[in-house]
Parts: C-alpha cells; sequence; structure tokens
C-alpha cells in the first residue's frame, strides 16, 4: 500500500462518491501526469489549504489526509482545498523527486517551477487561505516535529499541536542545529533563520525567502495566499498506523487553534 498511488487514486475517487465534496484532476503542464485535487465545505466559510506527498518517499501523509477526510475530522465550520498527493511520480517511484529529478518543495517559483508546482500555482491564483498545513515524514526523526512562521512574535497553532501530540502519548523530537532541517549546519548563520524548541521549528519567514533559490510550498503560500502555515513531520522510522495517528492529532489541533485565532 505504501506507495500504490493507483490504490490511493481509487480509495480517493470512493471517497469523494461518499462525501460532500468535490475532486477534479489538474494537469501538469508539458506532461501526461495530474494532481487530484478536493475541495471541501461551504464555499463563503473561511478556507484552508492542505497538502500531502509532496515526498514520494514520505508515504504515509497522503493516506492520513484521507483518514482525516474520511474520518470526518475536518472542522465543518472551514471550506477546504485538498491536494492529496502532489508529487504521483515521485510516490509511484518511491523517491523524494518526480519524474524529471526535480524536488517539487523546492519549485514554487516562477524561475524553478516544475509541471506539479505550476499546476498547483496556477489553481491558487487568485486564491486566499486563512491556513495552510503540509503533511510530510522524516526519515531522520525519532519523534514528532513541526514548523511554524512567527507571526506576530508567537507561534501558537504549533503549541497546540505539541501539546495534543504529547497527550497522545507521542514523542517530540529534539532538535538542534545539526540536525538536517535544510538550514546552513553553522549555527551562528542558521539562527538568522528559524529558532529551534523541542519539536517545533520557528521560521523567520523573511530571511528564510532569501535561503532557498527555489521556494517550498509553504513560503509561496506564505508569499502568495496566506499568513499562517503549519508544515507536519513525523518520524519515518515510527510504525504505519503512529504515523497516521500523529497527523490526525496535528491536523486536528491547528484546526481547532485556527478557529480560536479567528473568534479572537
Amino acid at each position: 500500500m505504501s506507495h500504490d498511488y493507483w490504490s490511493l487514486v481509487e480509495a480517493w475517487t470512493r471517497a469523494s462518491r461518499r462525501g460532500a465534496f468535490n475532486m477534479v484532476e489538474v494537469a501538469c503542464p508539458g506532461t501526461d501526469r495530474a494532481l487530484l485535487c478536493a475541495e471541501l465545505g461551504a464555499g463563503d466559510a473561511p478556507r484552508i489549504h492542505v497538502t500531502a506527498g509532496v515526498h514520494g518517499d514520505e508515504p504515509a501523509s497522503p493516506w492520513s489526509l484521507l483518514s482525516i477526510v474520511e474520518g470526518g475530522l475536518l472542522d465543518p465550520r472551514f471550506s477546504y482545498r485538498v491536494w492529496p498527493c502532489t508529487n504521483p511520480s515521485g510516490y509511484l517511484a518511491g523517491t523524494r523527486f518526480n519524474a524529471e529529478g526535480a524536488d517539487i518543495n523546492r519549485s514554487f517559483s516562477v524561475e524553478a517551477a516544475t509541471p506539479e508546482s505550476q499546476a498547483i500555482m496556477d489553481r491558487n491564483k487568485g486564491s486566499a487561505f486563512v491556513l495552510s498545513l503540509d503533511l510530510h515524514e522524516d526519515f531522520e526523526a525519532d519523534g514528532f516535529y513541526c514548523y511554524e512562521p512567527i507571526v506576530d512574535g508567537d507561534a501558537p497553532l504549533s503549541r497546540s499541536i505539541l501539546h495534543d501530540i504529547e497527550a497522545g502519548g507521542f514523542p517530540l523530537q529534539t532538535l538542534d542545529h545539526l540536525f538536517d532541517l535544510g538550514y546552513p549546519k553553522d549555527e551562528a548563520q542558521a539562527e538568522r533563520f528559524r529558532t529551534l524548541e523541542r519539536g517545533r521549528v520557528l521560521v523567520k519567514t523573511s530571511a528564510e525567502r532569501r535561503l532557498f533559490p527555489g521556494l517550498p510550498l509553504s513560503l509561496y503560500l506564505l508569499r502568495t495566499a496566506t499568513r499562517r502555515n503549519v508544515t507536519i513531520e513525523t518520524p519515518r522510522r515510527s510504525k504505519w498506523e503512529d504515523r497516521i495517528a500523529m497527523h490526525r492529532i496535528a491536523v486536528v489541533a491547528a484546526l481547532t487553534k485556527a478557529m480560536d485565532l479567528l473568534a479572537t
């Protein structure tokens, strides 16, 4: 099941027939590939952008997202644009990269665009979201962690997520400058871009945008469509069912806190 993309497509198709959501295929320009995109919820509700599977060697996240949707865990006070798997060719091959050998999560800019990132950017053009969530896994991690940009001096969503992850009995990852997070290994230099706490990376967005020649999905969305983002990382070494459970807990906690923030 883990890298069976067509089983994933069939499962999402069945869910769309049973559930009250519309699913379409969005063409990836210049290829014969397409991305599944599901629209859920009332059109006038605050909108949330949710993605999974940008790296094909992180197989649990698309199935976690399906579990969340089928389990009725998406807060009905929001509406959602959901991308079940944003790297089909990489998922089929079990690789980080797409069929052309590109890391899609470093391609969300005009200069570096891949067919997959271009499809997402085209469909999102003119859209606004109160929050974006991106589901990942990490081969090196022994515990859960997440990234959240600092907004108005705080990162409240990740704080709520970590509380609920620990309450669910799952470990948090201890992070330091030697743990591979994509930042410079020099601690003083890396501090310009992020602050590390147990279980979370607090992103300094304006500085981080200058770090990546091709933008990750999170930075593209923060630049164009939303003020808040959480990138969720479950430990690839953990059992499949535990990774699914951690993603479920994290998404529910983020949605709950996001609604609290809207209400204040």
